[in-house]
């Protein structure tokens, strides 16, 4: 990893800063912070247990169009899955904050791990490495938590500022994982800190060639919700096959990889079938919400 300059701090939810605006990070700058207060080691919590977590992610699973993705079986994996993992008590806390400061956020968060979850079990055949993704745990957003609310749901195009405070989340929220899982090199970080990143290199913060299933697994599901789903940007969001097509056109570019667009196209099929059986349509037949102000740069 290069090391990132950054622009803001990044602290914690009670305001503990952990790096000063105008700092560097990277591996081992993060593992000197962990260092220097390894000796405070936070309990673990049942991530299914959670607040309203179990509730919220039945209901979000049943509204469209994931019901058509999330039958009764998968409902049942993704909450199996849950009951196996815990994750630090103020690593959770995270869920609270954007249940109450940005709803948004908060559904985001839990859709794209349970997506994560079901792809993950089509695509990374060795059971210990999809585990090693489930306790995760709904976490890739976290970094958020460091960017004004104002900019988050902000309705017209984002300043250069502004653009800068939302990509600042990544970082964040590599820091925020790697501190408090005590581990500068856990994927629970790396996943916060790449799933912008692209494998062309095309992608941020550091512009790496990507090359990790995990986290284009992340990525697929990240991007899939963001289009089909309610943003303050745009009145409409993506219908699911222009959605799926967005997607498409980033494989083709090469963007990211083909089978996790494979697997998602997959989950949408009629039958559920394997990635390996799924034939990508490169047709557009799709139309995208007009007045849409994502990406669009206010000078």
């Amino acid at each position: 990893m290069a090391l990132l300059e950054l622009e803001f701090p990044i602290h914690t939810l009670n305001n503990r800063c952990l790096f000063a605006e105008g700092g560097t990070l990277d591996p081992e700058t993060l593992a000197s912070l962990i260092d220097s207060d390894r000796i405070k080691r936070y309990p673990k919590s049942d991530l299914s247990k959670y607040g309203s977590l179990n509730k919220d992610t039945l209901s979000f699973l049943k509204v469209s169009p994931y019901d058509k993705i999330f039958d009764d079986p998968q409902i049942g994996s993704v909450l199996e899955t849950m009951l196996r993992v815990r994750l630090p008590q103020p690593a959770l806390e995270y869920l609270d904050y954007f249940q109450e400061n940005d709803p948004y956020t908060y559904r985001h968060l839990i859709i794209v791990y349970a997506l994560s979850i079901i792809l993950a079990k089509d695509l990374i055949g060795d059971e210990d490495a999809q585990y090693r993704m489930f306790e995760t745990g709904p976490s890739h957003d976290f970094g958020k938590s460091c960017t004004p609310l104002s900019v988050l749901k902000k309705e017209t195009p984002l300043t250069r500022n502004e653009r800068a405070m939302l990509e600042h989340h990544v970082a964040a929220g590599y820091v925020i994982m790697g501190y408090y899982l005590k581990d500068a090199e856990c994927l629970s970080a790396a996943l916060a800190r790449d799933h912008h990143e692209r494998k062309d290199g095309s992608g941020y913060p550091a512009g790496i060639h990507l090359d990790d299933i995990q986290t284009e697994i992340i990525i697929a599901s990240d991007v899939y919700d963001a289009l089909i789903s309610q943003r303050p940007y745009r009145e409409v969001s993506y219908d699911n096959r222009t959605a799926l097509e967005e997607i498409t056109g980033m494989a083709e570019r090469g963007e990211i990889g083909w089978e996790p667009l494979q697997a998602l196209i997959g989950c949408n099929r009629e039958g559920r079938p394997h990635y390996t059986e799924v034939n990508v349509s490169l047709e557009k037949r799709g139309t995208p919400p007009a007045e849409n102000v994502y990406g669009i740069r206010e000078e």
